[in-house]
């Protein structure tokens, strides 16, 4: 239960699903926890973290709002040293022929920016602290059916990942990430598709369920906390030897 303790963690998309189990659980284990996100509910989250717990709401789609948590955590906590990016998700499923440009470009706003923002924002905190650990969420659907957009965001989080990583080893700083699968979560607060899916869109989603599904070895959908075990593990002093790595949570679906 001390495996965070004196460690200060900043954790994005934490209001809802795997960001909230990861926050929950590290301040549970002794972190001081600065759970990011942009709907103002992950004020509530915050508060069942408990242990000194905070909060902040921006727009990680911007390097401005990811610079301006990770500076507030800073302030609150007196340095950083580990970051959870967790923001990400596709928000619509369709034949890549069937999507709009703008739709392919909110895609990679959404899965890629937020991850490359806030390890743009985090490296001057954790080169101040002389070592850190950077845990991004990357997806095994860089293959998959009916998310183009969404899958080559999540290849550029598997680049930034390596590529940092190499980079910044020489300070200490440790880079790598999970690769969830389909995972079962309770009903989002604040769905993926603001405007809603078209029936179309339900039945494409229903085939990119069964083809998640039968790319799993285990046949199945994860848990969310089956998805936040890997993450902490991964930010803990336990993986201090790993780096650069970009680890399979996905029943065996290896992406």
């Amino acid at each position: 239960m001390s495996r965070f303790s004196g460690k200060v963690m900043v954790v994005t998309g934490a209001a809802q699903g795997i960001g909230r189990g990861v926050a929950l659980r590290a301040a549970a284990e002794g972190a001081q926890v600065l759970l990011v996100d942009r709907a103002e509910f992950v004020a509530e989250v915050a508060g069942e973290a408990g242990n000194g717990a905070a909060f902040f709401i921006t727009d990680l789609e911007t390097h401005a709002g990811a610079q301006a948590a990770m500076d507030f955590a800073a302030r609150t906590f007196g340095g950083i040293d580990i970051l959870v990016n967790n923001v990400g998700g596709a928000i619509r499923m369709r034949p890549f022929a069937e999507f709009e440009p703008e739709q392919i470009d909110a895609e990679i706003r959404r899965s890629l920016m937020p991850t490359l923002y806030g390890c743009h924002a985090v490296l001057p905190h954790l080169i101040a602290r002389g070592a850190g650990a950077i845990v991004n969420v990357s997806s095994v659907a860089t293959r998959g059916i009916y998310r183009m957009p969404y899958s080559a965001a999540k290849g550029g989080v598997n680049a930034i990942t390596q590529s940092l990583a190499m980079e910044y080893a020489h300070r200490n700083i440790r880079v790598v990430a999970t690769a969830p699968g389909g995972t079962s979560a309770p009903p989002r607060r604040v769905p993926r598709n603001a405007s809603g899916d078209t029936a179309q869109e339900q039945a494409w989603m229903g085939e990119v369920v069964e083809q998640s599904t039968a790319s799993a070895l285990l046949r199945r959908y994860g848990t969310i906390d089956e998805q936040v075990a890997p993450i902490l593990f991964l930010a803990s002093d336990e993986a201090s030897y790993i780096t650069g790595s970009i680890l399979p949570v996905a029943g065996g679906d290896t992406g």
